[in-house]
């Protein structure tokens, strides 16, 4: 019609343009494109830096009928509604993200569950979808051993239960527990206690007999612990509990910095000062310790980075289906602030 305005059309961006720029052949940048794994790392960054100057947008229908892939993969995560309030899904998802946008791969994010995990086994067998990356499984959870005994592309976030083979991302949470233990006893606290993850989950059980084996190579053979769910409401419901039994602790390590945030203001209310009367350290270093009155001191794990390299894992399954099972464990750092 007569002055109306049309938007110019977006011309997209050509493999041949893309070779262009990264001075490759346009067949170089198809296997980059592609994921093909034999292509040299050095030729793969160039080729994916031409892509992310030019703007290049791989066409997801093509590539699909060449290799034969969804172009799409699931996030799992647990069913709980904690997930809506806890910052580290958030941070899983960033660093998922991270990978899969600039490479047209398609994430489905979706909630762990019976008839979740129907459709995800049929979605994954017929094709729908390349592979999943499951978060914070459980003791009695049968996702991890129904796809690995099944044989389709599968890696885990933290270690697996039991003997199961199964490819897995994980921070060394032993190792992360003796920063805490050698820093409370450090500040010559001598009443410590811990607030654990669930023990039916392998960080719970690991961050605790980390914590526990480390107090006991320095002098503490007696740890209180009280069991939390890594949310903020059980954490306080913790420390609640170990106030009354233990009404004398100086140091407290909780397992999580969001079950740290619901514990510092029961201990404020019950008229004990952090770091003062309570040194406080958590575990993980998301947002929630910033928000904490006093800032916590807590231990990082680098969650964006491992979940970024659960997806390069992951995309390797999918193209290497044959590869073999493998492992990657991250090293945590302490971070030092104000709450102990």
């Amino acid at each position: 019609m007569p002055g109306e305005l049309v938007a110019p059309a977006t011309r997209a961006v050509t493999l041949e343009e893309v070779a262009r720029v990264a001075g490759v052949s346009r067949a170089t940048v198809s296997r980059v494109v592609n994921r093909v794994p034999t292509v040299d790392s050095e030729l793969r960054e160039t080729v994916q830096q031409a892509i992310d100057a030019t703007g290049y947008r791989p066409n997801l229908a093509a590539r699909s009928l060449v290799t034969r892939r969804a172009g799409s993969v699931a996030l799992v995560l647990p069913s709980e509604g904690r997930i809506f309030g806890d910052p580290f899904f958030g941070r899983v998802v960033e660093g998922v993200m991270g990978v899969v946008q600039p490479i047209g791969v398609h994430l489905v994010v979706t909630l762990a569950g019976s008839s979740t995990y129907e459709h995800l086994v049929a979605d994954l067998r017929q094709g729908r979808l390349d592979g999943a990356i499951l978060i914070h499984t459980h003791r009695g959870d049968p996702l991890p051993s129904l796809l690995a005994n099944m044989r389709l592309p599968v890696v885990l976030s933290g270690r697996p239960m039991g003997a199961l083979r199964i490819s897995h991302v994980d921070v060394d949470q032993a190792a992360g527990a003796r920063l805490a233990a050698e820093h409370l006893v450090g500040l010559g606290r001598r009443r410590i206690a811990t607030i654990s993850g669930p023990l039916d989950a392998p960080a719970g059980i690991d961050r605790l007999d980390g914590f526990r084996a480390a107090m006991a190579d320095l002098g503490h053979h007696d740890v209180p612990v009280a069991e939390g769910d890594f949310s903020s409401e059980s954490g306080a419901r913790a420390v609640e509990r170990l106030l009354a039994e233990h009404p004398d602790l100086d140091g407290l390590f909780v397992a999580s910095d969001l079950m740290a945030h619901g514990a510092l203001p029961v201990l404020r209310r019950a008229g004990r000062r952090v770091p003062e009367d309570v040194a406080v350290v958590g575990f993980d270093d998301s947002s929630s310790a910033l928000v904490c009155d006093p800032t916590l001191t807590t231990v990082r794990q680098p969650v964006e980075d491992m979940a970024a390299e659960m997806v390069r894992l992951l995309l390797d399954h999918v193209d290497r289906p044959n590869r073999p099972v493998s492992s990657v464990v991250f090293a945590p750092t302490f971070v030092v602030r104000h709450s102990a």
